[in-house]
């Protein structure tokens, strides 16, 4: 409490030293605590990879939650007068099982949605690379914690090679099945890229603070987990202070945030028939998904410019 008090008069007093304060701080801190724990989720991924320990599993979890609130402590204690107005769900709990959505903005998005989950949501995941295991660290780390990794094939490999079609679809439905049995929020950009004015206009997006949404992704998770789940949920992000870099949000530049964390529901028939592979197999089926996920983005291209307007009154 001390040593936020004393930031926080920093940042008031000296804005611009607050700021190069704040960010080596994060930095130490960070640096420090990452190389502490990539040592125990290494080794005991390892463990658990050769022996399939629960025990291993569940250690390379804690280690990876508590360096996840170190963060988050960081936030709280080295970011100046914060204006950041979240809302989630009363009962959403740390052992359940979600499938996440998100609009998708900056590098940042992420440290947020692990700030605003954390003792309300199980660990995210979100879908990788296969070839991020082969990054010292940060690649095996990945792979312990059951994040899915894929391998995608090009349409010049499938044509060099017929009997990858389809290989893409197995391997990601593998990896979703590892977080079967256990806590899990699986993270899913629909835009697939994050949101600019430019790449926004040279689609033709017909959405004011949004890409067009991609329903694959979704769709394959449904496929994958649809029956594990406890529910779906939209967050809704907004930076009203402009977009900011990863470096903004350690040097206290964020001090207005808007997070809306909501269930939806996906129509009953539509949910069974994707998980029954349809949306693969079905145009029908592929189409209904479709119109859902872009219902969804009117919604949230509505609901941010709301979320805009309540800061400005």
């Amino acid at each position: 409490m001390r040593l936020a008090t004393t930031l926080q008069n920093i940042h008031k007093r000296a804005p611009k030293l607050g700021k190069v304060v704040s960010l080596a701080l994060a930095s130490g801190v960070i640096t420090g605590n990452s190389i502490g724990a990539s040592i125990p989720i290494w080794f005991m991924g390892a463990a658990k990879s050769i022996t399939g320990s629960k025990i291993a599993d569940d250690t390379v979890i804690k280690v990876t939650n508590y360096w996840i609130n170190s963060n988050n402590a960081l936030i709280d204690t080295i970011l100046p007068d914060k204006d950041w107005r979240i809302s989630l769900p009363k009962d959403v709990h740390p052992e359940g099982k979600y499938l996440l959505i998100s609009n998708h903005q900056s590098w940042v998005d992420t440290s947020i949605v692990q700030y605003i989950s954390e003792n309300r949501l199980p660990l995210t995941r979100f879908f990788t690379k296969f070839e991020l295991i082969y990054i010292p660290i940060v690649g095996q780390t990945f792979y312990f914690l059951d994040f899915p990794m894929m391998r995608r094939h090009s349409k010049a490999d499938i044509a060099k090679n017929p009997a990858l079609k389809g290989q893409d679809l197995i391997e990601a439905k593998r990896a979703c099945a590892l977080l079967k049995n256990k806590p899990f929020t699986l993270l899913n950009y629909l835009e697939g890229t994050r949101f600019t004015p430019t790449k926004r206009d040279k689609q033709h997006s017909p959405y004011t603070h949004l890409l067009k949404p991609r329903a694959g992704g979704l769709a394959l998770a449904i496929n994958a987990l649809g029956a594990e789940v406890d529910g779906i949920l939209d967050m809704t992000i907004v930076y009203p202070d402009g977009v900011p870099s990863y470096g903004d949000l350690w040097k206290g530049n964020i001090k207005r945030l808007g997070v809306d964390v909501r269930y939806i529901d996906i129509p009953e028939g539509l949910s069974l028939a994707v998980q029954n592979g349809g949306y693969e197999d079905d145009a029908s089926v592929k189409a209904r998904m479709f119109d859902w996920v872009e219902q969804l983005w009117r919604q949230k291209d509505a609901r941010i410019t709301e979320m805009l307007a309540d800061f400005k009154e």
